[in-house]
């Protein structure tokens, strides 16, 4: 089973996207907010295969207005060596990508100018796959798009426009389910007209069942391997994309991060060979989280790697449980994959108390301080006391560590998430 995650890291130097207004959108800045944004793929895709990750989302806004008369490059015959050297590593390492059109990609629209927008957008999205060199496999989700008062037009409007696509398109295309209109069933009667794969999304599901009028509604399972069978050998292995909802925000929002034991009891009893694309806010991370979840054993080492990145924020939140968590990785023939990450999931709930605060920073400061200039220990001293007193906040604390760690050229405190969006913040600008 592989586990993806969507279109951004977090903690990962290097791999931040670009983009540019419209208005200033010239050939020379498109050529070089593209290059940034190819370099930065390029990055992902490494950090991927580092962490094991064989299933990704590119964003569609790797191109600027890919898909707009506003880009009039040529940029598959431009970056046509960057591209394929991207694909080339994605080809070798097995990974699997994907591309999810917006919510203004409709082809069922009663706007003859909609659907060609549309079109136009998907056939850049399947010029951009084609350009990797990567095969059928790698997919375009497309939600069905709009009712118009009438789903069972809607659902033949779709169909229509779908079989006048170009072939391209067509062998990448897929399905999805969504939150509002569209059921599975909708979906699958269309994989029985056209033959259009079908993705089973179970936060959409929830909030939108086919069947919850029954007093014995279908299991998420029963539903998975309903969309099974619409997947063709040449479409690759089936593909769902899973997510939690985030408590005490609007119905359909994604979580934070993925509920380790949840996610370990949603996915029992469905095959080895399904791919799980989490689409949820902490991205690779909760990534890596479900990967490790999901085996039986492990090298200590692989849960050493998680808490490097992980101790500090713990540390922020909960002293306790960062404890706690030392004392649980001491075993180094266990793989307390479940514990370590409930653990983690439960301190980062516990508010940042200024005491808390200050002693997280101390300690990343000693990791600093060794090879630290005179002036940026006084620097450091001096903030703290001001954090100390409330005249400074904790992200300008936090923007002094990152600066410091940054010219120290220390990537184990860069990465950290204690860091992270201080880090992204400087590197952005």
């Amino acid at each position: 089973m592989r586990i993806g995650y969507a279109c951004l890291a977090v903690g990962v130097p290097g791999t931040a996207l670009h983009t540019c207004h419209q208005s200033k959108a010239d050939d020379a800045v498109l050529k070089a907010v593209i290059e940034k944004n190819l370099t930065a793929l390029r990055q992902l895709i490494l950090y991927n295969i580092e962490q094991g990750i064989g299933l990704f989302r590119i964003s569609s806004d790797i191109i600027p207005f890919g898909s707009s008369p506003v880009n009039q490059l040529p940029w598959q015959v431009l970056y046509a060596e960057q591209l394929s050297g991207i694909g080339e590593l994605i080809r070798r390492s097995r990974m699997r990508v994907s591309m999810h059109p917006g919510q203004y990609t409709v082809i069922n629209a009663l706007d003859d100018g909609v659907v060609r927008r549309a079109i136009a957008d998907l056939g850049y999205h399947a010029d951009f796959i084609d350009a990797l060199g990567v095969d059928s496999g790698d997919k375009i989700i497309l939600h069905i798009g709009g009712v118009y008062g009438d789903k069972p037009a809607a659902l033949a409007r779709f169909a229509s426009q779908y079989e006048q696509l170009d072939p391209s398109i067509k062998n990448r295309l897929v399905i999805e389910n969504d939150e509002r209109l569209f059921t599975v069933e909708d979906a699958l009667s269309l994989n029985r007209r056209i033959g259009v794969p079908v993705v089973f999304d179970n936060l959409h599901h929830a909030l939108n069942r086919y069947d919850a009028a029954s007093s014995e509604p279908a299991a998420d399972c029963d539903w998975i391997k309903a969309c099974r069978s619409t997947w063709r050998p040449e479409d690759g292995p089936q593909k769902i994309h899973y997510s939690q909802q985030e408590q005490d925000k609007r119905p359909g929002a994604h979580s934070s991060t993925i509920t380790a034991q949840v996610f370990v009891a949603d996915m029992a009893g469905l095959s080895d060979d399904l791919d799980v694309m989490l689409e949820v806010k902490d991205k690779n991370l909760s990534a890596v989280k479900c990967s490790n979840c999901l085996r039986t054993t492990g090298p200590m080492t692989d849960l050493e790697k998680e808490w490097a990145r992980y101790k500090y924020e713990v540390l922020e939140h909960a002293p306790v449980i960062y404890q706690a968590i030392r004392e649980l990785l001491k075993d180094k023939k266990a793989w307390p994959v479940l514990p370590f990450y409930r653990y983690i999931e439960m301190a980062l709930l516990e508010p940042v108390t200024l005491g808390h605060a200050m002693n997280a920073a101390q300690h990343v400061w000693g990791y600093l301080k060794q090879t630290a200039t005179p002036q940026e220990t006084k620097t450091f001293e001096q903030y703290l006391a001001r954090y100390r007193a409330g005249g400074l906040s904790l992200a300008s604390l936090k923007r002094l560590l990152c600066r410091i760690a940054m010219a120290q050229d220390q990537p184990y405190l860069r990465q950290s998430l204690y860091l992270t969006r201080q880090c992204a913040m400087i590197e952005n600008r």
